[in-house]
């Protein structure tokens, strides 16, 4: 099978903290990420000639050639939702793969939380999607306007389905906030929780509580992608591409594909992880870690079931008590933190960390972690990485 297994390699990576506040613009945080990337694969603004972004993120290609001093762009694309850090990730591969760019940084920067923004992103400047339509068509008029409405509705079924008590959820955010409080970019370094915690968190739309949500941020990231024969004469350990897909099952909407069949699953993840597990030539039980979508709390262990750690119904029971989801136990989860312990952008912190991971540099390093998958866009158009440290 043609595919790009082992074409590709992570070379740099830079993440900046998460705060409140950076004090900065989305720009400003996106050229210092950019730039810090390249130091640490020991390359320059003038080696770079390709760029990934985000399509919401407002720091385009032109201000950032501009700002950075890169004349040299062969290559530059985006990719949007949810979905988009891996796809972001596999998108750069692509172009090192095929030969149309040497060098692609992939960025993604955003004031979630200050607002602190030079110019507006594209979403917010006007332009809506087909999806954008549909949501303010069919389910506003009837008071269906938040995501955290539209995650539960879909999460009220998954327990429905499958016999849950909502207090079961809690496992996750406590781990991920357990893994957090080791990290010091985290917005909640050295403030881990205890699961009665979460037990007393409000109660936002039921069966959601405040702590199931993500938390916005102001931060940014960045990481550099090459092919494995330019790696060797860099600076950093290579981390190699084996498995890259997206995937868009019929009548997927982001967090309203409620004209399925059956709206208790995640099918798009389900076969991104055929095709990354195929491609790598690898089964879940190789996995030593995981980096997976955690906006959204209940949709972990949803995640856990699609790409095959356990059937269908028992991801909540996988994560129950915590024991098999932290370090050293059977497949930590989201080391860094992710979006729920970390801070939220967007997912881009989950590829940087299983690139720490594979390094030995994370700040809850699992053992001999050689291969590390890290999913994104649950609830919607999803993809998938599987990452290795060996080619």
């Amino acid at each position: 099978m043609n595919n790009i297994k082992n074409r590709a390699a992570i070379v740099g990576i830079s993440m900046t903290k998460f705060s409140k506040d950076s004090e900065r613009t989305e720009l400003y945080l996106t050229c210092q990420c950019i730039k810090a990337a390249l130091d640490d694969a020991g390359l320059t603004p003038d080696d770079v000639d390709g760029l990934v972004k985000q399509t919401d993120d407002a720091s385009d290609e032109h201000a950032v050639t501009s700002s950075m001093g890169m004349g040299n762009l062969t290559y530059f694309g985006e990719s949007r939702w949810g979905a988009a850090p891996s796809a972001m990730a596999m998108r750069a591969a692509m172009g090192v793969a095929t030969g149309v760019a040497n060098y692609i940084v992939v960025y993604r920067s955003v004031n979630g939380a200050s607002k602190r923004r030079m110019t507006p992103s594209m979403r917010t400047s006007g332009q809506m999607s087909t999806s954008d339509l549909l949501q303010w068509t069919f389910h506003a008029p009837f008071g269906h306007m938040s995501n955290a409405g539209r995650v539960a509705m879909i999460v009220r079924r998954y327990m429905h389905e499958f016999g849950i008590n909502n207090d079961q959820f809690g496992w996750v955010p406590t781990v991920c906030r357990e893994h957090g409080a080791r990290n010091a970019n985290s917005m909640f370094y050295q403030k881990p929780i205890a699961f009665e915690d979460y037990l007393k968190s409000k109660m936002i739309v039921e069966p959601l509580r405040r702590m199931d949500f993500y938390e916005e941020a102001d931060a940014a990231a960045a990481l550099v992608v090459t092919t494995p024969e330019r790696a060797k004469d860099l600076k950093q350990r290579p981390v190699y591409v084996l498995g890259a897909a997206q995937h868009m099952a019929l009548e997927t909407e982001e967090l309203t594909s409620y004209y399925r069949p059956s709206i208790s699953g995640l099918p798009e993840m389900g076969k991104v992880g055929e095709k990354i597990f195929a491609m790598a030539g690898v089964t879940p039980k190789d996995i030593k870690c995981v980096q997976l979508d955690d906006s959204y709390g209940p949709f972990v262990p949803m995640q856990l079931e699609e790409l095959g750690f356990c059937n269908q119904g028992e991801g909540v029971d996988f994560c129950n008590r915590g024991d098999r989801i932290r370090l050293g136990g059977e497949l930590p989860l989201n080391t860094s933190g992710g979006s729920l312990g970390e801070g939220h952008i967007h997912g881009m912190n989950h590829v940087i960390e299983a690139v720490r991971q594979i390094r030995g540099t994370s700040t809850a390093q699992v053992k001999d972690a050689e291969l590390v998958l890290v999913a994104s866009g649950a609830g919607g158009p999803a993809s998938g990485l599987i990452l290795g440290g060996k080619s």
